[in-house]
């Protein structure tokens, strides 16, 4: 990226593996406990979207896995370029990096794909073996899914 004639040079951001974190379903959203202690807090209920969830573009994708007891967890970020590695490393939390057109299966039965700038989540939550949440946000507001099979 150039500003102004100088160039700018864009910190690299590397694919980590997630920590089990631990997790809460309530009546007014879900709750996750970083390993370093701190919560983050997805409000509302999620809404249910069979098979797939696709983000619009220029919107932050998170992707939470939960264990059978819904009690546990995997948290990963899509395509964070923002958050430093230690951070990531220090919370428990992973990121997956997805050039254009990549996919990726990143738990079984969870694939994500990134295809024209947008995000695509994609779940079988039976293979999954626990509840699988896409939550899609920006500045202006946030949403969040709970992927389940066709009915």
């Amino acid at each position: 990226m150039t500003i102004r004639g100088e160039a700018l040079a864009m910190s690299a951001r590397n694919d980590i593996a997630p920590d089990t974190l631990s997790v809460e379903l309530n009546e007014d959203g879900v709750v996750v406990e970083y390993n370093d202690g701190r919560e983050v807090f997805y409000r509302g209920v999620p809404e249910k979207a069979e098979d797939r969830v696709i983000a619009a573009p220029a919107k932050d994708v998170h992707v939470l896995v939960t264990d059978p007891t819904e009690t546990q967890g995997v948290l990963l970020y899509v395509n964070d370029l923002n958050t430093h590695d230690d951070i990531l490393e220090d919370t428990g939390v992973g990121r997956i990096i997805l050039d254009t057109g990549e996919e990726e299966e990143v738990f079984p039965g969870v694939t994500i794909r990134d295809s024209s700038m947008r995000v695509a989540v994609e779940a079988d939550p039976e293979t999954a073996r626990g509840r699988v949440f896409v939550f899609v946000e920006d500045e202006m507001g946030e949403r969040s899914y709970e992927i389940v099979d066709e009915t």
